[in-house]
C-alpha cells in the first residue's frame, strides 16, 4: 500500500479549465472553501487573465504550493500534471467536465474531499509517466513527458504512416496503418481504448503498443510490455506527427527517431482514499448495465 502523504496542507495551486471563462463562479465558491480550512489558494496567471484576476506564475505557483488543483475535465489535469512535472508535487482533479476518468473529485463532493483530506483520508497514486524525445536528423533534440500516451499518426486524417518499432534496440515491428499508440496503464482508458487496445489497471508498471486500423493482412495486435524496456520508433516515406497526451504535437520526418522510456520520478494523483478504480470503470464504461 502507498504511504505517500502531503507533508503540509496550507496552500494550493489551482488551473482552470481554458477558454471557459464561465467556470469563474465555480472556483470562486471553491476558492472559498479552501480559504475557509485556512488553505491559501494560487490561481495560475493563465487561467487568472480568462476571469479577470491577477494571478501567479506557474512556476512561482507550483514551487510554492503544497498539492495542485486542475479544474476542469481530463485534459485539464493532464496539461497540469505534464507542465508541473519537474515540481512532483501531488495534484487533484475537480471534474467540471463530462468523463472524468482522472479528475475524480465532482465539484459537490469539495466539502467531504477536504473534510477527509485533514482527517488524512486520502491516498496518493503513483502513475508511471513516460519520459520521451525526439532526435531529429539534424541532431536537434526535443524532451518531453506524458502521463497518457504518445500517438505517431499522419497529420493528414486516414493517410497511412509506417512505423518501424524497436525494444531495446532491438526492431520488432512495422506497422503500416493510421498510427501506433504507446499507452501507460493511466492512458490505456484513453486513445488505447478506442482502438481496441486493453484496459490496464493503472498502477502496473507497463506500456501499451497499439496499432491503429493496421493496413495489414497479419494480425497487428496490442502488446504489452514492462516499463523498463526502452522503446524506439521511427517512421519513413510518409510524413508524420507524434502528439503528446493529446495536446502537444512535434512533426516526425524520415530519419528522425523518437524514444519513449519510463521517467525517474512518477506523477502523484491525489484521490479520495474510497476511490475503487473498478467502479470507475463500471460507472464510466456502463459494465455490467444491461440497458445500455
Amino acid at each position: 500500500m502507498n504511504k505517500d502523504r502531503l507533508q503540509k496542507i496550507e496552500s494550493a495551486g489551482f488551473v482552470l479549465k481554458p477558454d471557459s471563462p464561465e467556470i469563474k463562479p465555480i472556483f470562486q465558491e471553491i476558492r472559498k472553501l479552501f480559504e475557509e480550512r485556512g488553505i491559501r489558494v494560487a490561481l495560475a496567471e493563465r487561467s487568472a487573465a480568462m476571469i479577470g484576476e491577477r494571478g501567479t506564475p506557474f512556476e512561482k505557483m507550483c514551487e510554492e504550493s503544497d498539492f495542485l488543483v486542475s479544474l476542469g475535465g481530463d485534459g485539464t489535469l493532464l496539461s497540469l500534471v505534464r507542465r508541473s512535472y519537474p515540481w512532483h508535487k501531488p495534484v487533484v482533479g475537480i471534474n467540471a467536465g463530462n468523463l472524468g476518468f482522472l479528475a475524480d473529485v465532482t465539484i459537490e463532493e469539495v466539502p467531504i474531499f477536504l473534510d477527509q483530506l485533514f482527517d488524512g483520508r486520502y491516498r496518493i497514486d503513483c502513475r508511471l509517466m513516460i519520459a520521451g524525445h525526439i532526435e531529429k536528423a539534424s541532431g536537434a533534440k526535443v524532451e518531453f513527458f506524458a502521463l497518457n500516451d504518445v500517438v505517431v499518426s499522419s497529420p493528414i486524417p486516414s493517410k497511412m504512416v509506417i512505423v518501424n518499432a524497436s525494444i531495446e534496440e532491438e526492431r520488432f515491428n512495422t506497422y503500416r496503418g493510421d498510427g501506433l499508440i504507446i499507452s501507460t496503464p493511466t492512458g490505456s482508458t484513453a486513445y488505447n481504448l478506442a482502438a481496441g487496445g486493453p484496459v490496464v489497471y493503472p498502477l502496473t508498471r507497463a506500456f501499451i503498443l497499439t496499432p491503429v486500423l493496421a493496413h495489414s493482412l497479419t494480425n497487428q495486435r496490442p502488446l504489452v510490455v514492462p516499463a523498463d524496456f526502452a522503446i524506439e520508433l521511427d517512421t519513413e516515406k510518409y510524413e508524420a506527427i507524434a502528439t503528446i497526451d493529446g495536446q502537444e504535437r512535434y512533426e516526425i520526418e524520415e530519419g528522425d527517431r523518437v524514444f519513449i522510456s519510463v521517467a525517474k520520478e512518477d506523477a502523484r494523483l491525489l484521490h479520495r482514499q474510497e476511490r475503487n478504480y473498478f467502479s470507475v470503470l463500471r460507472d464510466k464504461l456502463h459494465w455490467g448495465d444491461r440497458n445500455w
